[in-house]
């Protein structure tokens, strides 16, 4: 088995502040949580590992995508870090010689109120819908494994992404580690997230190799009709000149495709 692990930081264990998730935000915590969602990420290549996965592949896909720390993950594993700026975005890298994805760190959608953090892509956006429903990064990212035919089998972060991803793929297994307040979360002590994110992707594993990943892949739509709803007008206004996009109102573009890879390449170029 061939596993690719994609990790964001804003839903990792005790997080609450946009400046403990980047060193450029000026930030004191940022080093603590940069090593805690490092610490995440070898907790589910480690359950990995004991529930049959036989090469594991790290994605860092948060911001610079310099922030797992290489030496603390076990070892055999490989890391991707920096971006080649694929339309893939934090699947970058993902292709069909992979069996499975799993996700560690990820955090509500924009407009979601289940993190102080909450947001898609960037802080630019207040919302974006596919086929009429909000996306979070999960929802985006799961679709793209689908163009690959590669089943979604684990998530960890807060808990309303938790329950997003339990009703979007009947099979996943998720490790809710923090459960967003307003400008407040409340989260499992650092070392019990490890121990449950580490013992629900080895679970995850086992299931995979039990089921094949069928009840953790989706089918992808038929049609994607998107909507792209900016927190300030003028971007509207800018990104509704790529080609095939519309204006909807005064912050909200719109695109329609049957393919959901020249979806990913508008996401690529409004987001």
């Amino acid at each position: 088995m061939k596993l690719f692990i994609s990790s964001d930081i804003e839903g990792t264990c005790g997080i609450t502040h946009w400046d403990e998730t980047d060193y450029n935000r000026g930030g004191r915590w940022y080093d603590y949580f940069r090593a805690q969602m490092t610490r995440e990420v070898a907790a589910a290549c480690r359950g990995a590992r004991e529930g049959g996965a036989e090469s594991i592949h790290v994605r860092d896909a948060h911001d610079s995508a310099r922030n797992i720390i290489p030496m603390e993950l076990p070892t055999g594993v490989t890391i991707c870090r920096g971006w080649a700026r694929s339309p893939l975005c934090m699947a970058e890298g993902l292709n069909g010689d992979f069996d499975a994805l799993a996700l560690t760190g990820y955090h509500s959608p924009a407009h979601g109120d289940g993190s102080p953090l909450s947001h898609t892509m960037n802080t630019s956006l207040d919302e974006i819908k596919i086929n009429g429903k909000r996306a979070s990064e999960f929802t985006i990212v799961s679709y793209t494994a689908a163009l690959f035919s590669i089943p979604v089998i684990f998530l960890s972060g807060d808990e309303a992404i938790c329950e997003q991803a339990a009703s979007f793929i009947p099979g996943i297994t998720t490790a809710a580690v923090s459960r967003g307040l307003a400008n407040s979360s409340t989260s499992l002590h650092p070392e019990d997230a490890l121990q449950m994110i580490r013992e629900r992707t080895r679970e995850a594993v086992k299931k995979h190799f039990e089921t094949n990943g069928k009840n953790c892949l989706i089918p992808l739509p038929e049609h994607f009709n998107i909507s792209v709803k900016y927190a300030a007008h003028p971007r509207a206004y800018t990104k509704s000149f790529y080609p095939g996009a519309r204006r909807l109102d005064e912050k909200t573009i719109a695109f329609e495709t049957d393919d959901y890879m020249e979806a990913l390449r508008f996401f690529h170029f409004v987001l």
